[in-house]
């Protein structure tokens, strides 16, 4: 009778800590691939450039397959504080951070526009999602076209208002706000996207509880849609940030870094010195990615501390 009643007490326990095995491990099963995809595709290769940057490499391999780097410590990046189009290329990647930014708040309110129930808000939903499917070098296209001098619209209007077209690509005071504008198009509409299903989400019994509490415009927005918009917030701005900072496409359809290197940034310069033919400097091209990545990961980590923080505080 004893030993029955201890396998029966007995049991229970190592029935509970074998559910217990399985919640802990089942979870890592799931997220096995893509930790493995992840650490694969992203991690080793960021690892990759911080070393390959460490080294002056012309991307050749020896007869014998043999790595002909050499190693220079810290030599790259001592040479880009001294390099005049590096700082070029640094200063307009903040202009596109910063005015890459108004994609949010024009976002938003065209969010909120056409988060409405009246005839034909589908069609109008349809033309500002458009430029969001459009590719990249068809955007560059275009508004490479409709900046062009004697035949692009805007230098036609702008010769029409004030009797002297402006040539915004050939203007280097101009032509990175220019291409900033080309870019920002396809990226409000993304914002867009990303605020209408968070819209969508918003609880209308809040929002009739702020009616009733005489809520109404701007209140409104800020006290009571805004807070539960953080998750579209949150994405939005690492969406915004990567974009700003890996506009390559746009720059090379629209200008080349052009006039006189005066558009570049810094993922158009590390291609310059990576794998253009100005180039093949590896090592070089490898220090100006760490450069970006760096930058980009002290934006993003800024914002998600903030947003960890705001919501610890709740």
């Amino acid at each position: 009778m004893t030993q029955a009643s201890d396998t029966v007490a007995v049991a229970p326990v190592g029935r509970s800590k074998g559910r217990l095995n399985q919640r802990v491990i089942a979870p890592w099963l799931f997220l096995a691939p893509g930790l493995f995809m992840f650490a694969v595709y992203v991690l080793w290769p960021i690892l990759q450039s911080i070393t390959l940057s460490l080294y002056d490499w012309n991307g050749l391999y020896n007869q014998d397959g043999e790595f002909t780097g050499t190693f220079i410590g810290m030599g790259n990046y001592a040479e880009l504080m001294i390099d005049p189009a590096f700082e070029t290329s640094l200063w307009n990647n903040l202009k596109w951070l910063v005015l890459y930014m108004l994609a949010l708040p024009i976002g938003l309110f065209i969010a909120i526009f056409l988060n409405q129930t009246v005839t034909g808000i589908r069609l109008y939903k349809s033309l500002f999602f458009f430029p969001f499917v459009i590719s990249q070098v068809v955007v560059g296209l275009m508004f490479a076209w409709f900046y062009a001098p004697n035949f692009g619209l805007l230098y036609i209007l702008t010769e029409w208002m004030t009797g002297k077209g402006i040539a915004i690509l050939a203007d280097p005071d101009l032509v990175t706000y220019g291409i900033i504008a080309a870019g920002l198009w396809p990226q409000i509409a993304y914002v867009m996207i990303l605020y209408l299903t968070g819209l969508n989400n918003v609880a209308p019994d809040q929002i009739e509880a702020a009616r009733l509490d005489g809520a109404k415009g701007w209140r409104m927005l800020w006290y009571v849609v805004l807070p539960q918009l953080r998750p579209a917030t949150f994405i939005a701005v690492i969406v915004t940030v990567i974009g700003a900072l890996r506009s390559f496409d746009l720059v090379s359809i629209m200008t080349n870094g052009g006039p006189f290197g005066s558009s570049r940034i810094l993922s158009y310069y590390m291609y310059e010195k990576a794998l253009s033919e100005y180039g093949f400097r590896m090592g070089y091209g490898a220090a100006i990615a760490v450069v970006l990545f760096a930058i980009m990961m002290v934006f993003i980590s800024g914002f998600i501390w903030k947003m960890w923080r705001d919501e610890k505080e709740r």
